[in-house]
C-alpha cells in the first residue's frame, strides 16, 4: 500500500499514536483522530491552532476534512474544544473557561452548572439576557457576588435548546409577547408578524426564530393554539409542552402498530411453555387498564412455588423498531390524572400486551422455589403463552381475605384457595423482608374525584392494604431474581441502584437525631437494617413523622445503572426492574438481556450507562410533569377557599418560609418568613427549623400549625397561606398557631 493510501486510511504513524486509535477503528473503518487525541495535540500545542494547522498535526486527508470539521462541531457542542474570533481552536481549560448548562430563575439570574460537576457558578441578570434556560455555554469566573460565590461571565454560547415555548399571550402598549409557563425562562418572547392568531390571555406554543441577545429579547412565531387557561384539561397540555414530553406517536411508530395482530397466533407460541391451565390472575387498582403481571402460587414441599408471568412485550417491540424508538425516547408511560401518556400505543399497552381476563398472552415467566422462611432458592425463565383467568383489584381481594366480606369471597370461590395460600406465601417473604432489614417508610397517598368539567371535586385519602403489599412482595422476589439471573451470566444490564447517605446528610442526620437522644447504629455506613431498627424504634413516638421525614430525606434517589451498587433501602445486594415493561423501558431492556441469555447469545442496545442516565431523566420528568399539573389543579381546588382557615403540619422548612400541608384538604402551600411575624428568623438546615432571633420562637418540620389561605394563584401554582393565632375561629380547632418557644 502507498504511503498516501496509508494515511487515507488513517493509518499513518501520527494517526497511530492517538492511544485510542484501535478502540476508534474497531467503531469506523477508517478512524478519525479520537476526541481526547485532538485535545492532546491541542494541549502538546499550547496554542490555539486554525483548522488547517490542526488537521497538517492530525495528518488528516483531504478527503476527511468535512467529517473531522463535524467532529470538532461536536466536541464544541460538549465544551471539549472552542473557537477563538480568529476561528481558531483551542482547549477552554487553557483559557480558563468553564462549560456547563444554564439554570435561570423567575428573578432574571442564574446559574451555571458546571460539566465537571463543580460548584455552581452565579450568573446576573444583565449575563441571562443573552440566553435562555437550559443553553450550554463556556464561562469566565470574572470575580465572586456580595454572598461569596463565584461570579461568571458568558463568553460563548454553545448550544440552543429552547425551540418551542409554551406561554400565554400578552398584550402591552400594543406590544404583543408571550410569557412563558417555565417560569426559570425570565424573558417574554416577542410574537413576530405572521403565524396562528390568539388573543390575550389563551395558551400558545411559540417556534423561536430569533434568540435573545444582550440587547434584544427573543422573537417567536405562534405555531399552536391550545386555548384558553382554565379549560378542562389545560393544565396537562401545558404540562407535556413545558417538559417536552413527547405524546404523538411517530408515523413509522403507528404504521407498525396497524400491522400487529389483535390476537396471539399460533406462530406465536412455537418454543412456548404452555401455563394456560394454571390460574393466573391479575391484581391491580380499580381504574388500571394496562396490565403487566400476573400470579399464581402453590404449595410445594414446605415452602411454595410462584409463577410471576409478566407481558412480554419484548416479542412485538424489536430492538431499533420505530416502536422501540419512540418507547426509548418516552422512557415510560406518564400517569396523569384522568389521562395518561403511555410508552407504547394503546394497542400494545392496553390490548396485545396486557394480561386482560380470559384471552391468551405472550409472557416471560419467572418460576420461583422459596421455601417456608420466605427466602428464594431454585428460580428459572422462559417465555410462556398463559390465559388470565381473573381480572382481581387490590380491595376486592383485600375484602376476601383480610376482611372476612362473605360477598366477595363468594365472588372469589373458584380461586380463593389459591389466593389463600398466596397470602401465605406473603406472610413468609414479609418475615424474610424483615429479617434483611429493608426499609419500609409509611408514606400517605391521596386520590383525586373530578367533576364533570375535569377539576377536583374532592381529594381523597388512598388506603394501602395488604393486597398491595401481597403483590409488591411478588415482584420483588421476581425483579430479585432477574438482577441475579443477569449477573450470574455475566450480562450487562441496567439495575435499580440506591445508594446510602452521602457523608454530609450522614452527619447532619445524626446531629438532628442526637437532639432526640437518638442515635443510628452502624458507624460510617449504616445499612438498612440500622435505618429499619430505628424507625421500629421510634414508631410509638408523637413525634414519628417527624423523624421518618427527616430520615427519609437523608437517602439518595433510586437511579438506572450498569454499574450494580445495590439497592439500599430495599436491603438487596443486586436489584433491577422487571415488571413493567408495558410502562418502563428498562424493565423492556432487562427482558431482552433475559432472553439472550437463555438463547446463548448477547444483547447490546449501545452505551448502557447514556442509557441509565436517560431512563432516569426520563422518570424524572415524568414526575415533575405530574407535579405540575397536581398543583395547578390544587390551585384551582383553592380558589374558592380563599379566606378560610385550615390546621394543618409543616411538611418543609426553607430558607424562605415554611410549607404547611393541610389536614383533611390534603394540599400544601407556603407561609413567607415575612408573616412568621416580627422577627428576624434564621433557617437552620441540620434542625430542620426557623427560629426567631429576638422571640426563640420557632418552627420545626412536622409542627402544628393554624393557616389562612390568603392567595391560590393559577399563574404560578402557588398557594399562600399566612400564619394565624389559635382564636377558636374556623378550622376544625386542632393544634395551635404558635410555634414551640425556645429560651436562653
Amino acid at each position: 500500500m502507498s504511503e498516501k493510501m496509508n494515511k487515507s486510511a488513517g493509518g499513518s504513524a501520527i494517526r497511530r499514536a492517538d492511544p485510542f486509535y484501535e478502540r476508534e477503528k474497531q467503531q469506523y473503518g477508517s478512524p478519525l483522530p479520537s476526541r481526547e487525541y485532538v485535545e492532546q495535540i491541542l494541549a502538546h500545542e499550547g496554542v490555539p491552532m486554525r483548522f488547517d494547522e490542526l488537521c497538517r498535526a492530525l495528518d488528516i486527508a483531504a478527503t476527511e476534512r468535512e467529517f473531522f470539521l463535524r467532529r470538532l462541531h461536536a466536541m464544541l457542542r460538549e465544551g471539549q474544544v472552542m473557537q477563538n474570533r480568529r476561528d481558531a481552536w483551542l482547549l477552554p481549560d487553557k483559557a480558563h473557561l468553564i462549560a456547563g448548562r444554564t439554570e435561570g430563575h423567575k428573578d432574571g439570574f442564574g446559574f451555571l452548572l458546571r460539566d465537571d460537576g463543580g460548584s455552581d457558578i452565579f450568573l446576573e441578570p444583565k449575563e441571562m439576557r443573552g440566553v435562555l434556560h437550559g443553553d450550554r455555554v463556556m464561562v469566565r469566573i470574572a470575580g465572586t457576588d456580595r454572598r461569596g460565590r463565584p461570579e461568571g461571565k458568558i463568553v460563548e454560547v454553545l448550544e440552543r435548546v429552547n425551540a418551542r415555548i409554551v406561554g400565554r399571550v400578552l398584550v402591552e402598549h400594543g406590544v404583543r409577547m408571550v410569557a412563558p409557563e417555565n417560569k426559570r425562562l425570565a424573558q417574554d418572547i416577542l410574537l413576530a408578524p405572521g403565524g396562528k392568531r390568539a388573543e390575550a390571555g389563551q395558551v400558545v406554543t411559540v417556534e423561536l426564530i430569533a434568540q435573545p441577545s444582550r440587547t434584544s429579547r427573543p422573537v417567536g412565531r405562534i405555531v399552536e393554539v391550545l386555548g384558553n387557561y382554565a379549560d378542562p384539561g389545560m393544565e396537562i397540555e401545558i404540562a407535556l409542552r413545558k417538559h417536552e414530553l413527547p405524546f404523538e406517536f411517530s408515523a413509522e411508530a403507528r404504521a407498525q402498530t396497524r400491522k400487529l395482530p389483535d390476537v396471539v397466533r399460533k406462530k406465536d407460541r412455537t418454543g412456548r411453555v404452555d401455563v394456560t391451565g394454571l390460574p393466573l390472575v391479575t391484581i391491580d387498582g380499580d381504574t388500571a387498564r394496562d396490565f403487566d403481571d400476573a400470579v399464581y402460587c402453590e404449595r410445594r414441599g414446605k415452602g411454595w412455588r410462584l409463577l410471576v408471568a409478566i407481558a412480554d412485550v419484548s416479542h412485538y417491540v424489536e430492538p431499533g423498531s420505530p416502536l422501540d424508538v419512540d418507547a426509548r425516547e418516552r422512557g415510560n408511560s406518564v400517569y396523569f390524572p384522568r389521562r395518561v401518556i403511555p410508552m407504547l400505543p394503546e394497542k400494545l399497552s392496553n390490548g396485545l400486551c396486557s394480561l386482560n381476563p380470559q384471552v391468551e398472552r405472550l409472557c416471560m415467566v419467572a418460576d420461583i422455589n422459596i421455601s417456608a422462611r420466605g427466602e428464594i432458592g431454585e428460580y428459572r425463565f422462559y417465555p410462556a403463552v398463559m390465559f388470565s383467568h381473573a381480572r382481581l383489584t387490590y380491595d376486592l381481594v383485600a375484602a376476601a381475605l383480610y376482611e372476612g366480606d362473605e360477598k366477595a369471597q363468594a365472588e372469589l370461590k373458584p380461586l380463593l384457595v389459591h389466593l389463600q395460600e398466596l397470602d401465605r406465601l406473603f406472610r413468609a417473604l414479609l418475615t424474610a423482608r424483615a429479617r434483611r432489614g429493608a426499609i419500609d417508610f409509611e408514606t400517605a397517598e391521596t386520590r383525586m374525584e373530578f367533576d364533570d368539567q375535569g377539576k377536583i371535586a374532592r381529594i381523597v385519602p388512598e388506603t394501602r392494604n395488604d393486597a398491595h403489599r401481597l403483590i409488591e412482595e411478588c415482584m420483588l422476589a421476581a425483579n430479585v431474581c432477574a438482577s441475579d439471573f443477569l449477573q450470574v451470566h455475566k450480562h450487562p444490564a441496567l439495575y435499580r441502584i440506591h445508594e446510602g447517605p452521602t457523608p454530609e446528610k450522614l452527619e447532619k442526620l445524626r446531629a438532628f437525631l442526637g437532639e432526640f437522644g437518638l442515635a443510628l447504629t452502624g458507624g460510617d455506613a449504616p445499612t438498612a437494617k440500622d435505618y429499619a431498627a430505628l424507625l421500629d424504634n421510634t414508631k410509638a413516638r408523637p413525634d414519628a413523622q417527624l423523624l421518618q421525614t427527616v430520615m427519609l430525606r437523608s437517602l439518595r434517589q433510586a437511579v438506572y445503572s450498569p454499574d450494580n451498587v445495590g439497592h439500599f433501602g430495599l436491603a438487596y445486594d443486586a436489584y433491577t426492574h422487571f415488571t413493567s415493561p408495558i410502562r418502563r423501558y428498562p424493565d423492556l431492556l432487562v427482558h431482552r438481556a433475559i432472553k439472550a441469555v437463555l438463547q446463548g447469545q448477547r444483547y447490546n442496545p449501545g452505551n448502557w450507562e447514556e442509557i441509565g442516565m436517560s431512563c432516569s431523566a426520563t422518570e424524572r420528568r415524568a414526575d415533575e410533569a405530574t407535579r405540575d399539573v397536581v398543583a395547578w389543579l390544587k390551585c384551582y381546588y383553592m380558589r374558592d377557599c380563599i379566606g378560610e382557615r385550615f390546621t394543618g403540619s409543616i411538611s418543609a422548612v426553607v430558607p424562605f418560609g415554611l410549607f404547611v400541608a393541610l389536614d383533611d384538604v390534603f394540599i400544601e402551600g407556603l407561609v413567607h418568613v415575612s408573616d412568621l411575624g416580627s422577627d428576624y428568623f434564621h433557617f437552620d438546615e441540620s434542625r430542620h427549623e426557623l427560629a426567631g432571633e429576638r422571640t426563640g420562637v420557632r418552627y420545626r418540620l412536622s409542627g402544628r400549625v393554624r393557616v389562612q389561605l390568603i392567595r391560590a394563584d393559577l399563574e404560578t401554582s402557588k398557594i399562600d397561606f399566612r400564619l394565624i393565632e389559635d382564636d377558636g375561629k374556623g378550622g376544625d380547632g386542632k393544634g395551635k398557631g404558635k410555634g414551640e418557644k425556645r429560651r436562653g
